[in-house]
């Protein structure tokens, strides 16, 4: 395929179309290999540039590109979505940030960082949600799960690696949070210093 304009036009339609991100892999095989890794990504590129100043714009994700609303019209658009999206403890959000500062970790390691115990439920919540994942065990007595995020959890973050994590304290107020509805010696964590919880990026 030697038009660029009309390769430009093909890779738009299919990621208006998708709900998900797209990878380069998958966008290589509208072409059936015609056009390289290379290519795909300058005119992702152009695409993106096409798109500038628009309601909706073009991003680069972890598990590839999609399109998605602009933040300052996220509230208009959400006017036409009477489901308000999933609120969580936070416990949830506490448990998070430790798998995605310090991970991979244990379910003990989060123990240890919070100083409480940690349900089953809100592993399985995060699970669940998509945002962390068993990547392995530990090699130590029981061999407990490790764990770390998802591609999801990067996608739903809008980032494209773990590098690009925002500010700790950010964390809370990018995702939905609410306080866990439970007695404070039950949840209340100990105090979780920024040096406690350190990024560990790839």
């Amino acid at each position: 395929m030697a038009d660029p304009t009309e390769a430009k036009r093909i890779i738009e339609a299919a990621l208006l179309c998708s709900g998900e991100p797209v990878s380069l892999g998958d966008l290589k095989r509208l072409f059936d290999g015609e056009l390289g890794p290379d290519t795909l990504k300058r005119l992702l590129v152009e695409l993106r540039d096409d798109w500038k100043g628009r309601a909706v714009e073009l991003v680069e994700l972890a598990s590839g590109w999609r399109f998605q609303t602009r933040p300052e019209m996220q509230p208009f658009v959400e006017r036409l979505q009477p489901e308000k999206p999933p609120r969580y403890s936070r416990a949830v959000m506490e448990t998070l940030a430790i798998v995605a500062y310090r991970q991979p970790v244990t379910r003990g390691d989060i123990e240890d960082v919070r100083g409480v115990s940690v349900s089953p439920q809100i592993i399985q919540t995060l699970e669940a949600r998509g945002w962390i994942d068993v990547i392995g065990h530990r090699e130590t007595p029981g061999r407990p799960a490790l764990y770390a995020t998802t591609k999801t959890f990067l996608d739903d973050l809008g980032l494209r690696s773990l590098s690009e994590l925002p500010p700790l304290a950010d964390i809370a107020q990018t995702l939905a949070l609410e306080p866990a509805p439970v007695p404070p010696s039950a949840e209340e964590p100990a105090p979780i210093a920024t040096a406690a919880i350190r990024a560990t990026t790839h």
